[in-house]
């Protein structure tokens, strides 16, 4: 966000071009298939596999199952190619899947004598499984199955390859089956915004799928999960399935968990919210004072907070002058009138001008000290981060949980990157927001001025549409934030944005889409998400330039969400 205009950063159309393969949903073995792979665990080193320019070797770390896993090293000119000859059976449907981390990593089969097939994910930093079907011509006996990353980029891991279907005669690996439903579900724990979860171990699964109310929400390798962004006060239903190769358990038996009563000031954030910002100066949209804020806004962010000379601290103004006066004994009282009404106000850190650098443990440890103290001093009831210009997720994730430590579970953490800072998991903005899953809030990506970006189908969208809104976050959603810390950020104006602007209708297609399935465009998300946060807008001000017809058509659209 910013007083005039945000600045853009674009990634390279060609690369992005490149990259926009088709993403496929996992498919799931009939009994009577078997794994035509051979050594597709590389427990026996690269037998039965060719990598390109000497590009790959075995590691037995990190591994996902077994002993061992294929690490392969991209360069300039090779994108470590890895491929094996599996035989096949003509006129018949085979699944393609393998679990890959690190890198950006594809998996694909050629030679099928139909229709050749390919799938990608971006870099992760844990095991993530694709895969595909494929279906083979009327003399088809073999096809080359292979895996690669990108050419310079970092070196993918891949392990557990497989090619389920009619056995093709040229030996298999034996498949996993798929394992029983978990037992012992309980509930471990409780807070006013979390539940946690602990269940027995079964045999044969690689890793578990919690479900809230019916809804993925979160997958774990181990026998616990805590899951977040939850409202106070409210019970839900939670679910727990085993998984591997071989497919996903049935659910377990439900049970449920209720959150506890919120311990700060005010009642607990609704299940489904909308935040705006408020401008802390004059820039030719309508002054507001804080008691003028539309009421449709659950969560108001203050913009901004100013940097001190002090490395990672921050200090707050009130443009008493800019605001015809406003002073700030009445400021304070207009937040606690706000909070007394069901609001949260909370103080934002950045802006395209903002030059707060949080780097080493130092600046982390005064970040926290002074947004503690601005909270203190003018009764904020949390922070939002909007850093433009780049963060440090080490230090940053430092920064926030000092904050929290001294805040307590009340505390309201949003966040405001921009569309490219949440493209991978990698970056910064993605890896800080999951660093602080159980005490964030939600995140807000602003969803204008930007450039063409990849939805979570792999397909390149342009800013301005219902399928740029819902394919990139789906991103968010499916790369491991809960629905409810997924908003949705948009200006209220064609004033407040150099570009993106989409009418209200837009945006309550893109939440209706989102939550309900209806109202899409091209793009079909591979899931609804009834938890959705909701949306944001830059800013209340231009919001009443506008004669508030932002928050007048998006407000009640977001509160009456399922």
């Amino acid at each position: 966000m910013s007083p005039h205009r945000r600045s853009l950063r674009f990634w390279s159309g060609a690369v992005t071009a490149a990259l926009a393969l088709t993403v496929t949903t996992v498919g799931q073995a009939s009994a009577a298939d078997v794994n035509n792979a051979r050594n597709a665990g590389f427990e026996s080193g690269l037998s039965d596999w060719t990598c390109s320019a000497g590009s790959g070797t075995t590691v037995s770390s990190p591994v996902r199952t077994g002993a061992a896993a294929l690490r392969a090293t991209p360069s300039g000119q090779d994108n470590a190619r890895c491929a094996q000859s599996v035989r096949v059976k003509p006129n018949s449907t085979y699944t393609l899947g393998a679990w890959v981390r690190g890198g950006y990593a594809y998996l694909g089969v050629t030679g099928t004598g139909t229709t050749d097939v390919s799938t990608w994910t971006p870099d992760s930093s844990s095991w993530k499984q694709l895969s595909t079907t494929f279906s083979t011509g009327s003399s088809t006996t073999s096809v080359t199955v292979y895996t690669h990353g990108w050419y310079g980029q970092s070196a993918y891991y891949a392990d557990d390859v497989s090619v389920f279907g009619p056995d093709g005669g040229g030996g298999t690996d034996p498949g996993p089956t798929i394992p029983s439903a978990p037992g012992g579900l309980n509930v471990s724990g409780t807070t006013s915004s979390s539940v946690s979860l602990a269940w027995n171990a079964v045999s044969g699964a690689t890793g578990y799928t919690v479900y809230r109310d019916g809804t993925k929400v979160t997958a774990v390798s181990g026998t616990s999960a805590t899951v977040t962004g939850l409202a106070a006060s409210t019970s839900y239903s939670f679910q727990v399935t085993a998984t591997n190769g071989a497919g996903e358990s049935p659910k377990s038996a439900a049970v449920t968990g209720t959150t506890n009563k919120p311990s700060g000031p005010g009642p607990a954030l609704p299940k489904h919210a909308v935040t705006g910002y408020w401008q802390n100066f004059d820039n030719g949209a309508t002054v507001q004072k804080l008691a003028d804020v539309q009421a449709q806004y659950d969560i108001i962010a203050v913009a901004f907070a100013d940097a001190t000379s002090t490395p990672g601290a921050v200090t707050f103004n009130l443009d008493s002058a800019g605001l015809g006066g406003y002073t700030v004994d009445q400021f304070k009282a207009d937040i606690r009138a706000k909070q007394a009404a069901g609001k949260k106000v909370i103080v934002s850190v950045g802006g395209e001008r903002g030059t707060v650098a949080v780097n080493d443990a130092a600046s982390a440890t005064n970040f926290a000290n002074s947004v503690y103290s601005v909270m203190q001093t003018y009764g904020f009831d949390g922070v939002d981060i909007d850093l433009e210009n780049g963060l440090n997720a080490t230090y940053m994730t430092q920064a926030l949980r000092a904050l929290s430590a001294k805040a307590g579970s009340s505390l309201i953490i949003t966040m405001a990157p921009q569309t490219i800072d949440m493209q991978s998991t990698s970056n910064s903005y993605f890896q800080t927001a999951l660093n602080i899953k159980d005490i964030l809030t939600v995140v807000n990506m602003q969803y204008y001025n930007s450039g063409s970006m990849l939805g979570c189908d792999g397909k390149v969208y342009s800013q301005g549409s219902v399928d740029f809104l819902t394919a990139l976050a789906c991103i968010q959603l499916e790369g491991g934030l809960a629905p409810s810390q997924v908003g949705l950020g948009l200006p209220a104006s064609t004033r407040g944005a150099g570009s993106g602007y989409v009418s209200p209708t837009v945006v309550n297609n893109a939440l209706d889409c989102l939550t309900k399935g209806t109202g899409c465009g091209s793009f079909k998300p591979p899931r609804t998400y009834p938890g959705l946060r909701g949306a944001m807008t830059w800013s209340t001000n231009w919001d009443a330039t506008a004669g508030n017809a932002w928050s007048d058509a998006v407000g009640p659209h977001v509160h009456g969400l399922p």
